[in-house]
């Protein structure tokens, strides 16, 4: 899926324009499914916004987060929930038991790989998250859509954006013998962001037209006007 989906051929639009699109997903994982995604969206951006005025990055990334949901969507394949939504792992390592229904790993061939299945596996201490494999999801494809349009966002934003849903590592500390000091600095972003993340909606309705225009100015600031997704 990372190779197909890495091609970045299935459309083209621009980030406003894809927020819109994730209005017409489910995200069956999501606790609040009565509200449309893009409420999700608006409401951590502002709610970020509000505690971090001069990190208008960070804004951003809280409107951009889940934008790879869309890989829900029949345009993008309709694919299913398992390889979209839910928690993100390293694959070619040991699962770590706080990974979410650590159970069912048993039926996966790799925990019984002697070359998979030990803390290291086919990794070494600080190799750094940009050298390990994680699970396909919504993460590392918005991630690949960022970095193949060549956006100006930050390191700790596109961090942020891949590693959001890696609950192992950033919160229940899993995973960090294999960090750098450049995700160690990261990460303490992502521990700030998920505060405001999963969880946090408020029940405030975000008047859309009203706060649009500014993150239309940070779109154009950080992005082209049109992506390849």
């Amino acid at each position: 899926m990372r190779t197909e989906y890495g091609k970045l051929n299935k459309m083209e639009m621009g980030i406003w324009e894809c927020c819109e699109l994730l209005n017409d997903v489910i995200d069956e994982s999501d606790p609040d499914l009565d509200e449309p995604q893009i409420e999700h969206l608006l409401q951590t951006a502002e709610a970020i916004r509000k505690d971090y005025p001069n990190e208008d990055w960070m804004h951003l990334t809280g409107l951009i987060h889940d934008l790879g949901k869309v890989l829900l969507h029949p345009g993008f394949g309709e694919l299913p929930q398992w390889a979209v939504v839910g928690d993100t792992f390293p694959v070619g390592c040991a699962f770590d038991k706080s990974i979410v229904h650590h159970k069912y790993f048993e039926e996966n061939p790799d925990y019984h790989n002697s070359d998979y299945n030990t803390k290291y596996g086919v990794y070494s201490e600080g190799c750094g998250l940009n050298n390990v494999m994680m699970s396909w999801g919504h993460d590392d494809y918005m991630y690949l859509v960022a970095k193949g349009n060549n956006t100006t966002l930050p390191p700790a934003a596109l961090f942020i954006i891949r590693y959001h849903s890696f609950y192992a590592m950033h919160k229940s500390g899993a995973y960090r013998h294999l960090m750098n000091e450049e995700d160690t600095e990261n990460l303490k972003w992502l521990q700030i962001f998920n505060k405001y993340d999963l969880y946090s909606k408020s029940k405030v309705r975000i008047d859309v037209e009203k706060v649009k225009p500014y993150y239309l100015s940070l779109i154009e600031k950080y992005f082209p006007a049109k992506l390849r997704w």
